[in-house]
């Protein structure tokens, strides 16, 4: 099981620019808002494009999906594990509990 952040220890990794966030959604939901500075990468995608976007397997990944019930963000989590990622966490809260406490998101 991958290890769980909280939404104050993301944000002051986001604000420290010390973490590379993942959107698990996608599509349109990544195009309307994402966290600051996230990138998209599907469960579907993670195998292809894992090593050009996370050139590093040791950095601070976080990844994150809208909320407890979806399953996205741990799929992906989970993926990169196996592929060797060595410091992947995963924000269960999502993108909904982040706009809910009035935290900045970006929009493609």
């Amino acid at each position: 099981m991958t290890a769980l952040i909280t939404r104050d220890e993301l944000k002051a990794a986001i604000d420290a620019g010390t973490v590379t966030v993942i959107d698990a959604l996608g599509g349109e939901y990544y195009a309307k808002q994402h966290l600051p500075g996230a990138i998209e990468l599907l469960a579907a995608d993670v195998n292809a494009q894992a090593s050009t976007l996370l050139p590093d397997r040791d950095a601070a990944i976080v990844t994150y999906c809208s909320n407890p019930a979806c399953p996205n963000s741990g799929q992906v989590a989970d993926r990169l594990t196996a592929l060797g990622y060595t410091n992947v966490r995963k924000y269960r809260e999502g993108i909904q509990d982040w706009v809910e406490n009035g935290l900045p998101t970006e929009s493609a």
